[in-house]
């Protein structure tokens, strides 16, 4: 099935958004290295500057603080189950 929302492929990226695209690929916002982008994340690709903001927002919402990333992730799951959301 195409997305509904026109994007930028990941090959045809350039500048910030294909520096964008590495760093989500990279596992610095994830913890963990990634083949592909998420689609979420393409959903962003013809405002870089909103994606770099989704990015940044991204580092401080996984980063220890009151809560632990591990804990962070397990409310950000159990979120996504509740929603019926594959992410």
């Amino acid at each position: 099935m195409s997305p509904r929302i026109s994007w930028i492929e990941e090959g045809d990226a350039r500048g910030q958004l294909a520096d964008l695209f590495e760093t989500s690929r990279s596992g610095s916002l994830s913890g963990m290295r990634r083949e592909h982008v998420p689609d979420i994340l393409h959903t962003m690709s013809h405002r870089p500057d909103f994606l770099a903001a989704i990015v940044d927002a991204s580092r401080l919402h996984f980063s220890d603080g009151a809560l632990t990333r591990a804990q962070h992730e397990m409310i950000a799951s159990y979120v996504s189950a509740l929603n019926h959301c594959h992410y």
